[in-house]
């Protein structure tokens, strides 16, 4: 059994606008940012590249870890993005491979 929960990251371009969330069913809340349900910032600013995420075992802390990355200065998240993902690449269309 794969892990509960997630935090992600989602980017409007490299480099450009994040929204960091988390979520117990990845697949369906980054479809949700794509078709415009996901939150009004990422709808707004047109965020739904899945650049980066990470399991976690329970709610509390994946919750945690995402107000952890939320506080983060901006080179941090890039260079977290950039370690595991760094083309930059939508990892959504990984998703369901």
């Amino acid at each position: 059994m794969g892990p509960k929960f997630w935090v992600y990251v989602l980017a409007s371009q490299k480099h450009g606008t994040f929204y960091c969330g988390h979520t117990d069913d990845l697949a369906r809340r980054i479809f949700d940012h794509r078709e415009g349900r996901g939150s009004v910032f990422t709808r707004k600013y047109r965020i739904y590249r899945l650049v980066w995420c990470e399991p976690h075992e329970t709610r509390e802390a994946a919750k945690a870890r995402e107000y952890q990355i939320k506080k983060w200065k901006r080179a941090w998240k890039i260079r977290l993005i950039e370690h595991m993902n760094p083309d930059w690449d939508d990892l959504f269309l990984r998703l369901n491979q």
